[in-house]
């Protein structure tokens, strides 16, 4: 059965760690989110699965390749050129994407499933398919039922009683939802909905493909399914994304590591006496990272490879990504750490390398100076930090 992975987009709302890591490479506990996906596709009889690429492009291609070691075969389809010798990459869109892979040789041959490469899901796919059967469906769409409270920051589906899709609310008020179920993302579709996407312009499923569905009164129906969904659309989603595989919330990821102590799981050859650490879990320490004495964790908190938390440092719910460097009496409360950015849970982000703040939070490759300079000393008063600690 044949599927296709979105990963061509830039991930503008998961900045900075999209900077540097397309947004299916983020790692979720150092496990990439778009190897879950494959395993669930794997797991549903999904080997044939197409992605799209643009947006380092590279980086996604150069780990899973063809997808032999993850039981699958897997192809790309690049979308940009190559500009003085270097990929420049130019999305065509979600649905533009499908179309020109199917210009390129037709590939989409019977009932097929797209998903975005940026979500963490335990969807049962057979299940789907079989009701999409059922209905005689063209396209469908997975919805989820949410709080009503909720619908603001989603999609709204607006169905008929048949559950055949009638209209779509972006991102609607409270007072304005017409429903509270939400498109998750996961589609459904037959190779005849490809007739309706226009060749060699960039063109959307959501914004442009839907609406002509309706528009055309096209057997074209949403299905409310319960499963674990879980959006990594922006910095917060991640950081919540975290927090709920700490907590054992998502069925379907496992904290990697061994459990070094109750809630407590860590990679190989962490460096801690944990008789002189203060750590309460749920956290995860990757491996080769080191925790002086004296310093505090309070989960949910994943600290990642080849880190250094110094003495007196507090880690308090956050997210540090590998190679940093926490330094003395550094107090991260809710806090997400990507190399030179420090970004607090509603997605604003400090540099604080251009805050002059990169010796409290710095790369743990980097040599540190002998003696701190002047300006580190007066910011370490004003924060009555300890320099000699």
């Amino acid at each position: 059965m044949k599927a296709m992975i979105l990963a061509a987009g830039k991930g503008t709302r998961v900045r900075p760690i999209t900077y540097t890591i397309p947004k299916p490479m983020i790692p979720i506990l150092q496990k990439p989110v778009m190897e879950f996906l494959l395993e669930l596709l794997r797991q549903h009889g999904f080997d044939q699965i197409m992605v799209n690429v643009s947006h380092l492009a590279n980086e996604i291609e150069s780990y899973f390749r063809d997808g032999q070691r993850f039981g699958v075969q897997i192809a790309y389809s690049f979308e940009g050129r190559v500009v003085d010798g270097e990929l420049v990459g130019e999305a065509v869109g979600s649905a533009g994407g499908m179309r020109r892979i199917q210009d390129f040789s037709p590939f989409f041959d019977d009932t097929f499933v797209v998903l975005c490469g940026d979500a963490l899901i335990d969807l049962d796919l057979t299940a789907a398919v079989k009701l999409h059967r059922e209905k005689g469906s063209i396209a469908t769409v997975i919805m989820k039922e949410v709080p009503r409270e909720e619908v603001s920051s989603y999609g709204v589906v607006v169905t008929d009683e048949d559950g055949r899709i009638k209209a779509f609310q972006e991102k609607p008020s409270v007072e304005e939802a017409l429903s509270t179920c939400i498109n998750t993302g996961i589609y459904i579709f037959e190779p005849e909905v490809l007739n309706y996407i226009p060749s060699g312009v960039e063109y959307d499923i959501g914004g442009q493909l839907f609406p002509k569905l309706v528009e055309m009164g096209a057997p074209f129906y949403g299905i409310s399914m319960d499963f674990e969904w879980v959006d990594i659309g922006k910095v917060p989603d991640y950081w919540h994304a975290i927090r709920s595989v700490l907590r054992g919330d998502i069925k379907n990821v496992q904290i990697p590591g061994h459990q070094a102590a109750p809630g407590i799981y860590t990679g190989l050859n962490v460096a801690v006496n944990w008789d002189k650490v203060d750590i309460q879990g749920p956290v995860y320490i990757g491996g080769m990272t080191h925790i002086e004495d004296g310093a505090k964790i309070i989960g949910p908190t994943m600290i990642g490879p080849n880190c250094w938390v110094c003495s007196g440092a507090t880690v308090d719910n956050s997210v540090i990504f590998e190679y940093s460097r926490l330094g003395p009496g550094v107090r991260l409360v809710d806090k997400l750490v990507f190399g030179r950015y420090c970004v607090d849970k509603t997605g604003a982000t400090i540099d604080v390398q251009a805050a002059s703040l990169d010796w409290l939070i710095t790369d743990a490759r980097q040599e540190l100076p002998s003696q701190p300079p002047a300006e580190r000393q007066a910011i370490a008063e004003l924060l009555n930090v300890d320099l000699k600690s």
